[in-house]
């Protein structure tokens, strides 16, 4: 942040793709369950961090904003068709950052994430974003609040309740696949 008050927004930028990258790009593998798609959300994530760092007010935690940009850039992929139809545009100094960040974390994480992909894959998105967002990225209630309220404000302890809920779900699909005694 001290890059940022000292309004070097590149460097400001370059640092906090660096820094929060790698827990970004397995929050998108984690939630569209793709590495094209993950890869592609990454890149319009750091694009768009890249250019709005400078308008960053602190309202919410630079975590939970960064994590709400990463969760618009997946809403935005699958809302639009065309992702499916052209290959990903490369373009910026954001885009390569991001490439190389992706490709630097791409084969540590694979293994874990297939394991509990099978489990997640039962979950709604909205249930599936909040377990990431907490378990995986050990989000605070307000922050996950901040990611996930799309204009109406939502209560932390009832994001508590209901990740209390999606333990249970889980652990009965682990029950019922037999990974647990």
């Amino acid at each position: 942040m001290e890059l940022l008050r000292s309004g070097d927004n590149a460097r400001a930028a370059t640092e906090a793709i660096r820094g929060i990258g790698p827990q970004v790009l397995q929050y998108l593998r984690s939630l569209l369950r793709n590495e094209g798609d993950a890869s592609e959300a990454f890149s319009s994530f750091a694009e768009h961090l890249w250019v709005g760092l400078g308008g960053f007010s602190g309202a919410s935690s630079f975590k939970a904003w960064a994590f709400r940009l990463a969760r618009n850039a997946a809403i935005n992929l699958r809302n639009e068709a065309w992702h499916r139809r052209v290959r990903p545009f490369a373009t910026g100094e954001a885009t390569a950052l991001a490439e190389e960040v992706r490709t630097r974390s791409s084969s540590r994480v694979e293994g874990q994430r297939q394991a509990l992909d099978e489990l997640r894959r039962e979950l709604a998105e909205e249930d599936r974003t909040l377990l990431i967002l907490r378990v995986d990225q050990e989000l605070s209630w307000e922050e996950i609040s901040a990611v996930l309220s799309a204009g109406k404000p939502l209560a932390p302890n009832t994001l508590a309740q209901r990740f209390v809920q999606i333990k249970k779900t889980l652990r009965e699909l682990a029950r019922a696949r037999g990974l647990l005694d």
